[in-house]
């Protein structure tokens, strides 16, 4: 490194190990408050939020994004990237009946180079679908009207966790977040428990799709108590797990080989198809249950809607949420007493997620952890791109997913089952800090490639001018002394930027 940019990178490593103090009120009509609860309900400032907060006030802003009245809708430059993407333009049952033709195709193929490069262009095809995925969910975040939902969107897929290097997974990946998290994002807790327990992507991650009677197998109920619902120590036992894998026999994906299935008369009746979902009552345990104290009766796929009834209406379920969403948005050991709230609402409402979401950000605790919560790689990517670029369609999402890889929290890589950590000392290490910084500086530099579309030789957008209206209406009133000590210090724009995107201030909300 240049001796300035080691000068550069202490500074800021030492400012980032201290969160924010608190500041004096900015400008009138948007102060710190009004910036700090903005920074919690979306993923980061930037012109088009801090207009929707001024326009409709917090009380609006917020019902509207509850209600999802926001919608989804893209600019048209990033809506047209991800009608480009196959994962998003072709509906998952052709994408693995393609798969599988090809794999049929390669089987019968004579050993030698031309086989090695079907092979080799198989999957090849599956990387870049995976790469589809996570580029469209990161350009969602990014230019999402509805940032609320966004959050909760990546939360939430965060929470049922898949893992992209499993098996089809990553083939999967689309179809998962566009049919069975987005649209229950902010709705009943048991349809999304429903959804994600119907995805092929859920289903063949955690191996219930060869869950069948006499060949049991327990991952998925195991996780679907411990990880999904009820947490750690809620007071379900082993034996409950056999139960739940009992019932969940049979719950699967439908084969996609072509050949039309035959079932026994009494089976037929039985049979649950939902796209690829399949309840197979052949594969099915059909001996009656005992789940939490509760019979479950003998009735097919009837008794799994029991056992996620029975479950999401637990109050560990409750609680157990409830502290996870809060421990999101709000501190790495949140109130008890903002739980127990949240818990309350959802035991009122049935699981009602939206409000749920609803009495957190109408909490008072909400704002008085602000500036407590360190950003994971995620918020941090998202938010700094929002803030430099500010609503400007970006045409090359490569480098946002490469930085996550950076960081060490790629979308849809996490082995476990278990999600990536909320906390903070998970993400602020030493070497954590060093590389936000040099992404930072690739962001505020605008040496990133962000706007040279894959495969291009063009160059890209200059440098982001930060110090726009945005940044002297919304940030810097909001900006602690350190901060403003650290841009003083700044040679260039460039480095300005870096300094800012790097600082306490925008790492923490």
């Amino acid at each position: 490194m240049r001796p300035s940019t080691v000068t550069a990178l202490s500074l800021t490593l030492t400012l980032l190990m201290t969160p924010i103090a608190a500041q004096a009120s900015g400008k009138a009509g948007f102060n710190q408050q009004d910036a700090a609860w903005l920074k919690r309900d979306s993923f980061g400032l930037d012109t088009a939020s801090v207009a929707a907060y001024r326009a409709l006030g917090r009380k609006a802003l917020l019902q509207k994004q509850l209600d999802d009245r926001l919608g989804d809708a893209l600019p048209p430059a990033i809506a047209a990237q991800l009608a480009s993407y196959e994962s998003f333009s072709t509906p998952l049952e052709q994408l693995l009946v393609s798969i599988q033709q090809a794999q049929q195709q390669i089987k019968i193929m004579p050993d030698g180079p031309e086989k090695v490069a079907a092979n080799k262009a198989l999957q090849t095809r599956g990387n870049r679908i995976g790469l589809e995925a996570q580029q469209a969910e990161l350009l969602q975040a990014i230019y999402g009207p509805n940032q609320l939902k966004e959050q909760l969107v990546w939360f939430w897929l965060n929470h049922f966790s898949v893992y992209a290097g499993k098996g089809r997974v990553r083939w999967e990946l689309a179809d998962y977040e566009k049919n069975a998290i987005r649209p229950h994002a902010l709705g009943k807790f048991r349809d999304l428990v429903m959804a994600t327990l119907q995805s092929p992507a859920m289903l063949e991650f955690l191996d219930n799709a060869q869950n069948a009677k006499g060949h049991v197998n327990e991952n998925y109920a195991r996780e679907l108590m411990e990880l999904h619902t009820l947490g750690v120590n809620a007071g379900y036992t082993q034996q409950d797990v056999q139960q739940l894998a009992l019932i969940l026999t049979g719950v699967g994906i439908a084969p996609v080989n072509g050949k039309p299935q035959t079932f026994a008369p009494r089976m037929a009746p039985l049979v649950i198809r939902h796209g690829l979902f399949e309840f197979n009552p052949q594969r099915h345990d059909f001996s009656d249950k005992l789940l939490l104290g509760h019979t479950i009766r003998s009735g097919g796929f009837d008794e799994v809607k029991q056992a996620v009834d029975l479950i999401v209406r637990q109050p560990a379920c409750a609680r157990f949420i409830s502290r996870k969403l809060a421990e999101y948005f709000v501190a790495d050991n949140p109130p008890p007493a903002l739980v127990a709230k949240m818990a309350a609402t959802f035991q009122r409402t049935d699981g009602d997620i939206a409000q749920v979401v609803r009495t957190l950000f109408e909490s008072r605790e909400l704002l008085a952890n602000a500036g407590k919560k360190f950003k994971d790689p995620m918020r941090f990517v998202v938010s700094s791109v929002r803030l430099a670029y500010d609503g400007t369609p970006i045409a090359n999402a490569q480098p946002l997913v490469g930085w996550l890889n950076q960081l060490d929290e790629p979308l849809f890589g996490r082995i476990t089952p278990d999600g990536w950590p909320l906390d903070n000392a998970s993400w602020s290490s030493s070497g954590q800090m060093a590389k936000r910084f040099d992404i930072a500086r690739a962001i505020g530099t605008g040496n990133n490639q962000l706007f040279t579309p894959a495969g291009s030789t063009a160059r890209g957008a200059g440098f982001p001018m930060l110090t726009t209206r945005l940044y002297y209406d919304a940030i810097e009133p909001t900006l602690s002394q350190a901060t403003r000590g650290a841009l003083a210090k700044a040679t260039s724009q460039q480095e300005w930027n870096t300094f800012l995107l790097s600082s306490p201030d925008l790492n923490y909300r």
